[in-house]
């Protein structure tokens, strides 16, 4: 027989998270502070979403790419988690560039940044203070008609070696490219200048058995391998309840941490939505997937310091196609020492590169094996130019494509970044549809990453208690 999960679960929760990304998690943590009986529905065997792990065999534990976030995200873990959470956040002090233009190492902030534009790419004081002023004032109430394009074009007209230092990090951080609005550029490039990049010591493990404890502690209710089939609507359009594993939970409120077209589109349905919301919601664009390569030493093998991150290039000049392309000729290293786990004796290296999904979605299984065996052979090959005994020192190696991600995510077309900016609006709407439904998780780029989405979850639990004050007092 198999097993229920869902064996115990009460008839009624105040609210019901659906999605274990940082945003439902963020969400389900704070409203169980706040006094509210909360159910986690997650689908996967293991929560996280984008910030997970899996392990192989001879101990090998590998996390989905180093996720870099701004400074910013202490105070929000301090704040919403735990002390223990922010105290492990560490910063990143050696990132790279690697391509035909420039080789540089830099740890990733404003005084840093603004000494290499003056120094090595020969720009004025002047220019450099007014880029980073202009772009650390943009906020989400700007002008969206200006395009990132335009705003380097404003201030470093012709100097494609200038946008790939300022650009090419961010795009693969959130998927954004020259054609975005410039505030989506300019609001997560001010992040990072802040004090840099930082990451979590002790790996995605660690820190999501960390949240996980403190759920546990303020009573959430966590079920997972528990899929949510939809949410049920009553005609005026207020939310009833939940249908997860076949079986009818009602609730007050249901926050997904779905994404945002998934939510509107599967658990909803059009039915009960305004005609014009639904041709928004359709109108919304993905971003990108990703492909990633992870490869693991042997144990107490290892290698030179090569930074933490390291962005490496054939090309000439900042291309979001060639980034895209199957016929890789970009990749982010990302180096894990041992001591990104203290104790541990590995050193693992991730390879990451952004896809298209259609690259990958239809190909016949013999020709997808080969493809990832390609991919993970051509990683080694790269590799090599920074460390050239990597082959002799291998023990373990496996590719991911955007297939990977869509399977055990369930993100639309596998996509790594969540939408476009215009998925934010959606996002934030959802609830002048239908009275209890909210959603928050990475839409608008400005709310991806590890930090927007925390602070998007911290926003959306906020509207969500609100919600339910408002009904009590009726």
């Amino acid at each position: 027989m198999s097993k229920d999960f869902l064996q115990g679960v009460r008839d009624h929760y105040d609210v019901i998270v659906i999605g274990s990304g940082l945003a439902g998690l963020t969400s389900a943590n704070i409203l169980a502070r706040q006094g509210r009986s909360v159910l986690l529905l997650e689908h996967h065997y293991q929560l996280g979403g984008m910030a997970t792990w899996f392990k192989r065999k001879g101990g090998h534990i590998f996390d989905i790419s180093l996720h870099g976030f701004p400074v910013g995200m202490i105070k929000s873990c301090r704040k919403y988690w735990t002390q223990e959470i922010a105290d492990s956040i560490v910063q990143l002090k050696g990132v790279r560039f690697e391509n035909p233009q420039f080789s540089l190492r830099t740890s990733f902030d404003r005084e840093d940044f603004t000494r290499i534009l003056i120094e090595k790419f020969g720009i004025t004081s002047e220019t450099v203070t007014a880029f980073f002023d202009t772009a650390r004032q943009m906020n989400f109430y700007d002008d969206q008609a200006t395009t990132t394009r335009q705003l380097f074009d404003r201030f470093f007209p012709g100097r494609s070696d200038v946008v790939r230092l300022l650009m090419e990090p961010i795009t693969y951080a959130n998927g954004s490219t020259l054609d975005d609005p410039a505030i989506t550029y300019g609001i997560v490039f001010s992040n990072f200048m802040s004090k840099g990049v930082f990451t979590f010591q002790g790996g995605t493990d660690r820190l999501i058995e960390l949240m996980k404890a403190e759920m546990i502690k303020n009573g959430v209710d966590i079920r997972i391998r528990s899929l949510v089939e939809r949410v049920e609507i009553t005609p005026d359009r207020k939310v009833k309840a939940v249908w997860v594993n076949g079986k009818r939970i009602s609730c007050g409120v249901v926050m997904s941490n779905a994404n945002i077209k998934s939510t509107v589109l599967n658990l909803v349905g059009e039915e009960y939505l305004d005609k014009d919301y639904v041709a928004e919601t359709k109108a919304v664009r993905l971003n990108n997937s990703s492909c990633q390569v992870y490869i693991g030493l042997k144990p107490g093998q290892g290698f030179e310091n090569q930074g933490d991150l390291l962005f490496h290039s054939e090309r000439s000049g900042f291309d979001v196609d060639a980034l895209l392309s199957k016929n890789v000729s970009s990749r982010t290293f990302s180096f894990y020492y041992p001591e990104t786990r203290p104790g541990s004796d590995r050193w693992l290296i991730v390879s990451s590169t952004n896809a298209n999904f259609k690259d990958w979605a239809n190909l016949p299984e013999e020709q997808y094996e080969a493809d990832k065996k390609s991919l993970c052979e051509d990683t080694l090959t790269c590799l090599e130019r920074y460390v050239p005994d990597i082959r002799q020192k291998l023990d373990w190696i496996e590719a991911s494509t955007p297939r990977t991600f869509e399977h055990y995510t369930r993100h639309l077309a596998g996509a790594s970044f969540g939408t476009k900016f215009e998925g934010l609006k959606v996002s934030q709407t959802l609830p002048q549809q239908v009275h209890g439904l909210f959603h928050a998780g990475s839409v608008g780029i400005i709310m991806s990453g590890w930090l927007g989405a925390v602070n998007y979850g911290v926003i959306v639990s906020n509207e969500v208690d609100k919600c339910l004050a408002a009904v009590s007092e009726t």
